[in-house]
């Protein structure tokens, strides 16, 4: 018998102890997890009878919640939603969320642990909890400024300081409205949210940190470049042979210059040159005299391969492995073959090139505040890499500098202004539409920002655009908006 009562009290031990347990992972560590999944019906629903936090740019809210006369308590609203859209994303009842709304839910909802005392004061006093403010590093003027120099083109602008990684423009389009999906009319939001998810030009996604990813073409060349220099072997001033076509190994297909030519008209040409004329074949050899190795370790220390959270997960730019193939070797080596990036991360390469070599953390986020102003979370510089040293980064700013005063670059000079850049054309395929770009950086000297531009389609002009032609002019835009602040 005392076997038997001695078995059970065993069981009944070991199914307490698997009980507590259970409830204190759920209670404990997955609380914050199920809180923020969007299918967390309970926690949704609350969330809407209750007032969600604003998000600031400027001090001044773009997203806030006004009061509403149905059965919830509270209505999303978005001023200017359309040029924000990319950085706040939307809250819905039934569709999910997205951008900053999703990313920092537990915040603007009041349900995150740093807010628990005021979760235990709406308890004890029987009112709803207030949500934390969001203060965005984004610029307002400089926001608008991009949104108006990107036009009518598909494609994207991303801006940041290039000494703390604060991303002071997030600019993407197509865009949308997000105030269609806030309704509380659920079968509207979900024909809206269908629709969106229908429209071929994806407005949905934020093309700064992912949706389909980009052929950089010769704005790869700066990571090319940087490697070439760390690696010892190579000076601004060592030269490469200079054919007008280069026929790739083991394969009838030729790689030519963009305007066809010798790019220059000499026989050899330098990299200093190559990189100011943005030769393509020099940049093929390059490539395969650096190999691949030093090539992806550089690309990785940019940040390629790499997720951040800005807060949103940015999508990793990629630069694959060539499996020792020599001619997507070269090919890689000035942005082409399977190399693909976000804008983001070419806007960090030339950051880290402004910032004497040290890649930092982006960021959206300044700081969080409770609604008794207290400091939930502030911004702090984090150092994410330093690809280059500050010798190499010198260099590299000149021979960019080069590029926009006598080179492929030109239409970024500002009047009075050092401007440091680099422009690409990146090819899509036999007969489609160009990608063009630019990044940089201004003052050359002191850089207050970086910048990437990336504009699909050829800019409406198919294959007889230029990244110096489009996407440089609307950079300087948006250069021109930070110095004029």
């Amino acid at each position: 018998m005392n076997k038997e009562l001695k078995r059970v009290s065993i069981v009944v031990l070991l199914m307490f102890i698997a009980l507590f347990t259970s409830s204190s992972i759920i209670q404990v560590v997955a609380v914050d997890g199920l809180v923020a999944n969007d299918r967390n019906t309970r926690t949704l629903y609350a969330s809407f009878s209750a007032e969600r936090g604003p998000i600031l740019v400027d001090g001044q809210p773009i997203a806030y919640s006004v009061p509403s006369e149905d059965e919830f308590s509270y209505l999303r609203t978005y001023a200017n939603g359309v040029l924000y859209a990319p950085v706040t994303g939307y809250f819905t009842l039934n569709q999910g969320s997205a951008g900053v709304e999703g990313a920092l839910n537990d915040y603007l909802s009041g349900n995150s642990n740093a807010q628990f005392l005021d979760q235990l004061n709406s308890i004890l006093t029987g009112k709803d909890p207030t949500g934390a403010a969001v203060e965005l590093t984004i610029d307002g003027a400089v926001q608008q400024a991009a949104w108006d120099a990107l036009g009518n083109n598909t494609g994207a602008v991303v801006a940041l300081n290039p000494k703390t990684g604060e991303i002071i423009a997030m600019v993407s389009k197509t865009s949308y409205d997000p105030n269609i999906l806030a309704s509380h009319d659920i079968p509207s939001v979900i024909e809206n949210y269908n629709a969106l998810l229908a429209d071929p030009t994806d407005p949905l996604f934020n093309r700064t940190i992912g949706g389909d990813l980009y052929p950089p073409g010769s704005v790869f060349k700066l990571v090319v470049t940087a490697a070439a220099l760390e690696s010892g072997q190579f000076t601004p001033e060592s030269e490469f042979p200079n054919p007008g076509s280069l026929q790739l190994p083991l394969s009838s297909n030729t790689i030519t210059n963009s305007e066809g030519g010798s790019c220059g008209g000499t026989s050899t040409v330098t990299i200093a040159t190559a990189l100011r004329l943005s030769c393509n074949i020099p940049f093929a050899q390059l490539g395969v005299a650096l190999g691949e190795r030093a090539i992806r370790e550089t690309a990785e220390s940019f940040g390629f391969g790499s997720s951040f959270e800005v807060p949103m997960t940015t999508t990793a730019s990629q630069y694959p492995g060539n499996g020792g193939d020599e001619a997507q070797l070269m090919l890689s080596s000035f942005g082409q073959a399977n190399v693909r990036v976000t804008p983001l991360q070419i806007a960090m390469v030339s950051a880290a090139i402004a910032n004497s070599g040290a890649v930092m953390e982006p960021t959206l986020i300044d700081s969080v505040l409770a609604p008794d102003l207290t400091v939930l979370e502030e911004f702090q510089p984090v150092v994410y890499d330093t690809p280059m040293s500050s010798a190499t980064a010198a260099t590299l700013t000149q021979m960019m500098v080069n590029g926009v005063t006598s080179g492929a670059a030109s239409n970024a000079r500002i009047s009075g202004v050092e401007v440091a850049g680099k422009t690409g054309t990146a090819e899509n395929g036999s007969g489609e539409p160009y990608t063009l770009w630019f990044t940089g950086f201004a003052p050359a000297n002191d850089p207050e920002v970086a910048i990437a531009v990336v504009v699909e389609n050829g800019g409406g002009l198919g294959q007889g655009a230029f990244g110096n032609t489009v996407a440089a002019p609307i950079a300087k835009k948006v250069l021109e908006a930070v110095l004029n602040r």
